[in-house]
């Protein structure tokens, strides 16, 4: 071997340690190997590859195109362009490459495992687990095993992935990425608890690991510890500061924990990101953040363009289904999360049943949360036919709905948690309403109209929405007015004074920022012998506020702690509370409703977001408006002076009292202002429709 071979033999065995450690030095070390050899069709791919592992994605693709010019027969040089064109989404040139490969060696185990990626980030799960499955038959392989039970996720079949990595995770050498699906398995069951063991034994194998940190936070979260939840989010965030999903997950976890120690800081941060067009805040999550309703929109219009990059729907054109006779009922969808002991079915469930009587509708209702045995799941089972979609897959559910030819699909949940938005994506209905559950602009194409009051939208305020802004002649919110208040203990039993001042804040702890408490602080500090009454969650949370507290000068033991309990002893608890204290930017919804049914007067102070003027608007429309106050500090100023007028507050009462006979409490008047609602929005889209 002369000299200049073994020269280029010691830079190819060089160039080839450098690529397989990731080392950026590989990419100038192919670059002067093919300079010195331009006719080496080899040298050309491993220059591109070395480019791919920069992100370089384009020079990666112009270096493997010579590749494979010299070398048009070597199957690794079109391997490698599918990758790289897959990396920069051009999927057509993805799949003539794979084409190419396909010609050189049909039974190659490695063109079926491109070729399942590819269909995956075509939208085609059935291709790619297709694929995948050749792929493993030919060659048995944990990455493309795990590949495929990601499609399995994917496409609803959570046990067959959570079989595949249990499978795997029982190996002596298991890979972090086997714990991680077998955990996701589990949590798509909602068997947190499983979920949770698969996090702890990938964590005891891999405790430095991105991926298991972060799912174990959101496992923590839906089994309700979100201090393990906070610690999880914190060392992924160590690993990943500059991860916009993590940050902002952190962020909403410790709001629920009131731990305030970054959340002014970490909010300008976020915020700036999400001015810079950054993806990854969870649109529920900012309504907690003070932003403006257009910054909300931008954030809701960013999760949904990172919604259908990932998976692309398909439109329901009006044409392809059978129309109907003029005279035939309305058929109206309802797609709730919250068909259940839940504050969407404490509201909504007897509208829902006056809709149910009306004759010129069809109403079908679609329960995305399982049936909880309770009172509220049965009422609404009665009222209309209800499909449990709670394991449905996607694809199931999507086929179940359009077979259903609804004429108007109306969505609870939006961005909530236990929401769909990719169902709604991929247009299940002509007309697709946003209504209850999400307080904000969807931000997306498939939500056609979102149905508000014009005190929660002001006519100005239009433009910070994607969807007609669709307005009922009452709050958007009712309630109701068949519960039973079960009489409540003596103050003493609840650890209240006998004749203090109880101001109540009966909202989740997110909604309690530090300048809110602070201000609640002022209030105590003017009004002698009264108390704060919170909602309890945990003692750490609990501490904080204590701590808090403690910092403005003020005695932790007037922070009391009401314990969690059943709705109605809850709906008791509250005719203790003198006055409700409301929180900013994201007001108490069901809570204030509660508290007004209830007797309990609601002080709040209107901000500039949906999420922000829900009491405002329940106090505007039941006559309360002296309760809303115009900024802190006539909030503050109002709470006192109540505080220190026991006539006054008596006075207040008698009105709220008295308010129980409003709009907000009528079912059969909101469902008829509701169909006549989405009859126009219907009757409107109709016309749209055969204009074009």
């Amino acid at each position: 071997m002369n000299a200049d071979a073994e020269s280029q033999d010691r830079g190819l065995t060089m160039l080839l340690a450098l690529l397989e450690r990731g080392d950026p030095g590989a990419e100038p070390l192919a670059r002067s190997m093919r300079d010195m050899d331009p006719s080496n069709g080899e040298l050309a791919r491993l220059h591109g590859v070395a480019l791919l592992s920069q992100r370089r994605n384009d020079e990666a693709i112009a270096a493997l195109r010579i590749a494979t010019q010299l070398a048009p027969d070597a199957i690794a040089g079109w391997l490698n362009m599918a990758v790289a064109a897959r990396t920069a989404g051009d999927l057509a040139l993805a799949g003539r490459a794979l084409d190419e490969a396909g010609r050189i060696d049909p039974g190659n185990p490695h063109v079926f495992d491109q070729l399942g990626s590819l269909r995956r980030a075509q939208g085609d799960l059935d291709g790619a687990r297709a694929a995948y499955e050749e792929a493993l038959a030919l060659r048995p392989n944990m990455n493309t095993a795990l590949n495929l039970g990601a499609v399995e996720l994917a496409l609803g079949l959570c046990d067959a992935a959570g079989s595949r990595a249990a499978a795997m995770a029982v190996e002596p050498h298991a890979p972090a990425p086997a714990f991680l699906l077998l955990a996701q398995a589990h949590a798509a069951r909602r068997d947190f608890n499983a979920a949770w063991l698969a996090c702890t034994q990938g964590l005891a194998r891999h405790p430095d690991d991105l991926q298991l940190h972060h799912q174990a936070g959101l496992v923590a979260e839906e089994r309700g510890d979100h201090e393990r939840a906070a610690q999880h989010y914190r060392n992924a965030v160590a690993k990943d500061g500059s991860n916009v999903r993590l940050v902002a997950q952190l962020q909403f976890v410790e709001r629920q924990c009131c731990d305030w120690r970054n959340v002014r800081s970490r909010s300008t941060w976020l915020r700036e990101q999400l001015a810079l067009g950054r993806a990854g805040i969870a649109p529920f999550a900012f309504l907690a953040e003070p932003a403006t309703p257009a910054e909300q929109r931008y954030c809701a219009e960013l999760a949904a363009r990172d919604l259908v990059a990932t998976r692309p729907r398909r439109s329901l054109d009006g044409t392809q289904r059978p129309r109907r006779p003029t005279e035939a009922p309305m058929r109206v969808g309802v797609l709730s999360a919250g068909f259940h002991e839940h504050a969407t079915a404490l509201l909504a469930t007897p509208m829902l049943e006056a809709l149910a009587a009306d004759r010129t509708l069809a109403l079908r209702l679609y329960a995305l949360s399982p049936d909880d045995g309770g009172p509220y799941r049965r009422r609404i089972a009665a009222c209309a036919p209800l499909l449990d979609a709670s394991e449905l897959t996607d694809a199931a559910l999507t086929e179940r709905i359009r077979s259903d030819a609804l004429d108007v699909l109306v969505d609870v949940e939006g961005w909530c948690g236990g929401g769909r938005p990719q169902l709604v994506a991929s247009r299940l209905a002509p007309l697709q309403v946003l209504w209850l559950g999400f307080p904000g602009t969807g931000g997306a194409p498939w939500w056609d109209a979102l149905i508000a009051d014009d005190f929660v939208i002001p006519p100005e305020r239009r433009i910070d929405y994607r969807e007609e802004v669709a307005c009922l002649p009452r709050c958007y919110q009712l309630a109701d007015a068949t519960r039973t208040i079960i009489p409540p203990p003596a103050r003493g039993e609840l650890g209240l004074p006998q004749h203090g001042m109880v101001y109540a804040c009966f909202g989740q702890n997110y909604k309690l920022t530090p300048d809110w408490h602070a201000a609640f602080m002022d209030i105590l500090r003017s009004v002698p012998n009264s108390v704060l009454w919170l909602l309890a969650s945990h003692d750490a949370a609990h501490e904080r506020l204590r701590a808090a507290a403690r910092t403005a000068g003020i005695d932790p033991s007037r922070m009391v702690f009401a314990m969690r309990r059943p709705h109605g002893e809850y709906l008791g608890l509250l005719q203790h509370a003198d006055l409700m204290l409301d929180t900013q930017p994201y007001n108490a919804h069901t809570t204030a409703s509660d508290a007004l049914y209830a007797g309990c007067p609601v002080l709040t102070c209107p901000g500039t977001t949906f999420a922000g003027r829900v009491a405002g608007s329940l106090n505007h429309h039941l006559g309360l408006t002296d309760c809303n106050a115009d900024d802190r500090a006539d909030f503050c100023r109002r709470a006192v002076d109540l505080g220190r007028d026991p006539s006054a507050r008596a006075s207040l009462r008698d009105r709220v009292a008295m308010a129980r006979n409003g709009s907000v409490f009528d079912a059969e008047g909101y469902a008829h202002d509701f169909a006549s609602l989405l009859r126009r929005l219907h009757e409107h889209r109709q016309r749209g429709m055969t204009a074009h």
